[in-house]
């Protein structure tokens, strides 16, 4: 309200209201370390939404795939036949846990002269445990690579709005400085620069909002499939277990 009651006085006064500036000159009429700051958000934007489509397509592939295998893991019933459809499934993170169990099974047989799916394990050769160390370095391996990139999506969230924040309170205290050589009080005196200055956090919050948002949302996917890598490291010990290391 008190922008229109100070337009309207001005209006009153006879003195004409400027018309109102384009974005892209708002930006160039600004001070270079605002333009810096603006060029700065401008590239964690585009970074940002560069990961995030690449996150998305990764994740939402991971999911299909790994419920894809877990289907073929419950209707197939030989382990090699299993690991060789893992092979096909390179963005399922619950494929490459269960090739890691795997292949340490088969390296342990390899260590037996006989093997024998009912005597040729034992737990002198660290049998199960040495099957659970491998599935959850695999789950690690694939937390890590899923995790990848996130950070920065991290970093921007918490860091755009502040960058964007000081970019605002620089300009400000221009356009409140120029007020000392212009000897004018009016509120058109500053209102460019003041203009000029909140680009600066607008473009902060227009950078961190969407990051903010992917993050959270990637997060969250990320935590479904390493419960589900979880459950099937279970899942695989409990039968490896039972047929294996008896």
């Amino acid at each position: 309200m008190s922008f229109v009651w100070s337009f309207h006085l001005l209006a009153q006064d006879g003195l004409s209201i400027p018309q109102q500036h384009d974005i892209l000159e708002l930006v160039k009429g600004s001070g270079l370390l605002v333009q810096l700051v603006l060029y700065l958000l401008i590239a964690f934007s585009i970074a940002s939404w560069g990961i995030i489509f690449y996150k998305f397509k990764q994740v939402r592939k991971a999911k299909k795939e790994s419920a894809e295998f877990i289907e073929i893991f419950w209707d197939r019933r030989n382990l090699s036949s299993i690991h060789d459809a893992s092979r096909e499934l390179k963005e399922s993170p619950v494929a490459q846990v269960f090739r890691a169990g795997y292949e340490e099974l088969v390296r342990i047989s390899r260590t037996k002269k006989d093997f024998s799916p009912g005597e040729g394990f034992t737990t002198e050769l660290g049998g199960v445990e040495n099957v659970s160390r491998a599935m959850k370095r695999a789950t690690s391996v694939e937390i890590t690579k899923l995790e990848k990139s996130l950070t920065f999506l991290a970093t921007t969230a918490s860091t755009a709005p502040f960058v964007g924040l000081f970019g605002t309170v620089w300009g400000i205290m221009n356009a409140f400085r120029g007020l000392s050589v212009t000897h004018s009080s009016s509120i058109q005196a500053v209102a460019p620069g003041i203009a000029e200055a909140l680009i600066a956090t607008a473009a902060g919050l227009a950078a961190a909002i969407p990051a903010l948002m992917a993050y959270n949302h990637f997060a969250e996917r990320i935590k479904v499939l390493a419960a589900d890598m979880d459950n099937f490291s279970h899942e695989f010990l409990n039968i490896a277990e039972r047929h294996f290391f008896k």
